[in-house]
């Protein structure tokens, strides 16, 4: 798999009928590993490890109700009393971040209304924080240590 601009991780790939599978250890599971699989497993692992972010505070595949739909939020961290308070948006390396990868996160936080929204491809990372006194975000320089959310 491709090398990321993330710290490397032992990762538990293994073969499943003849197809490469990678353990979560939000989910505690092993699932398909796509190329945006190996971002997300990369990402959690240094939300984990580097910032210190508690893995019981953290939720894979969030299904949010969006305008009568079903949606899926790659990866949300809570607050101890279990309100959203970050979604994270992961894509392929080869994916560009673009405005309409905003968009998708956007959509997602009208419904959980967070404080920081992220978005990775595993090569630029972006995170910002929302105002919603000010209707307004900021980007902020480096994905925050939890301590400092």
């Amino acid at each position: 798999m491709l090398s990321l601009n993330l710290p490397v991780f032992d990762a538990k790939v293994v073969n499943r009928e003849g197809k490469p599978v990678i353990f979560d250890v939000i989910r505690r599971r092993y699932v398909a590993l796509t190329p945006e699989e190996w971002v997300r497993q990369h990402f959690v692992h240094f939300l984990l490890n580097h910032k210190g972010y508690p893995q019981a505070l953290m939720a894979n595949e969030v299904q949010v109700q969006l305008n009568g739909t079903k949606k899926r939020c790659d990866t949300v961290l809570y607050r101890r009393d279990l309100t959203a308070r970050m979604i994270v948006e992961y894509k392929a390396p080869d994916i560009e971040i673009t405005q309409a990868v905003f968009n998708q996160i956007t959509r997602y936080n009208m419904v959980l209304k967070v404080d920081y929204l992220v978005v990775s491809n595993g090569l630029q990372h972006y995170c910002c924080r929302m105002d919603y006194e000010k209707n307004s975000y900021t980007f902020l320089p480096d994905i925050p240590d939890y301590q400092s959310l």
